[in-house]
């Protein structure tokens, strides 16, 4: 690993610690020539896992494209840095529990929405508006009529009045 500093590639791990639930790790460097302190982080990544597209393509699992998706559905609503590596983590944690060598993005969709609607029910109405491509305010309304019926509550904002 190379210093960020002076690019030096003689470093040391000075700590190490288990993160993300225990499915990364988060190491301590120091770079031995000029002792700049800096941090790396290891984690598991999904190989040769091949996406199937609506449309028939098929293409390489992509973190980032599955990132883009979820920070799109979460703008603006109180969910930490933290929550977001873990939900990411939880959703290729579930990815990986299905053994494929490849899965549709149907599928992935379906599992990025059970993890979402675990974390914000109104992110989860926002991915699950643009993935399923509801078409008019009716299936929109009964998409949310559900999630407030599983609910046995309306759904509130954060608001305090």
């Amino acid at each position: 690993m190379k210093c960020p500093v002076c690019g030096n590639s003689d470093t040391r791990v000075v700590d190490s610690r288990l993160t993300g639930e225990g499915y990364a790790i988060r190491r301590r460097r120091e770079c031995e020539k000029c002792r700049f302190r800096f941090s790396t982080y290891e984690q598991m990544e999904i190989l040769d896992l091949i996406v199937i597209k609506k449309d028939g393509k098929r293409e390489p699992y992509s973190r980032e494209k599955l990132k883009q998706g979820l920070k799109r559905s979460l703008e603006k609503r109180p969910v930490t840095v933290k929550q977001f590596h873990k939900l990411i983590a939880q959703i290729e944690r579930s990815i990986q529990k299905q053994r494929k060598n490849e899965i549709s993005s149907l599928e992935i969709g379906e599992i990025a929405m059970k993890h979402l609607k675990k974390l914000d029910k109104v992110a989860y109405i926002r991915f699950a508006s643009v993935y399923r491509a509801f078409e008019d305010l009716d299936i929109f309304q009964q998409e949310l009529s559900q999630l407030i019926t599983k609910n046995g509550k309306k759904l509130s904002s954060n608001k305090k009045k």
